[in-house]
């Protein structure tokens, strides 16, 4: 019997939310669904948590700064075809920061912005709608007025 392997690469994705109910996405500037809206994450370097990256490339896409520390770890999305670049496994994690607290896009995104947990686009980018709608069962109380 002979085995066969798969290449898996390894991503990390952020759902940044505020008290007040809002929560921060991504115009994609590159394809696959470039000019869609998604969270920001990216990949995984050698070497680097998954915890670190998120952080890293938060940063990276929207200039808001977490420490790694107050990452909370949401779960992991493994499902196939989940990325039509290939097999893509992601670990999402949820940071909370102030109401207060500005995005600017940088690296890879077109545009970062704000938008209200209950008036999201209605296309997200890869799964995340799904990532979305897990962060949502955690997400402060009056987000869904």
């Amino acid at each position: 019997m002979s085995e066969t392997f798969e290449t898996i690469r390894y991503t990390a994705d952020v759902v940044a939310t505020t008290p007040d109910g809002r929560v921060l996405l991504i115009e994609r500037g590159w394809a696959p669904f470039e000019g869609a809206w998604a969270l920001p994450g990216g990949h995984v370097d050698a070497g680097e948590t998954s915890r670190a990256a998120a952080a890293r490339e938060l940063a990276e896409e929207t200039g808001v700064r977490v420490d790694v520390a107050d990452l909370l770890q949401l779960g992991v999305w493994d499902q196939p075809g989940r990325d039509p670049r290939g097999r893509y496994v992601t670990v999402a994690y949820l940071a909370v920061v102030p109401n207060d607290t500005a995005a600017t896009a940088g690296d890879d995104a077109r545009t970062a912005r704000w938008w209200p947990w209950n008036a999201l686009p209605q296309q997200l980018a890869f799964d995340h709608a799904a990532i979305l709608a897990t962060a949502l069962k955690g997400a402060p109380a009056d987000s869904t007025a």
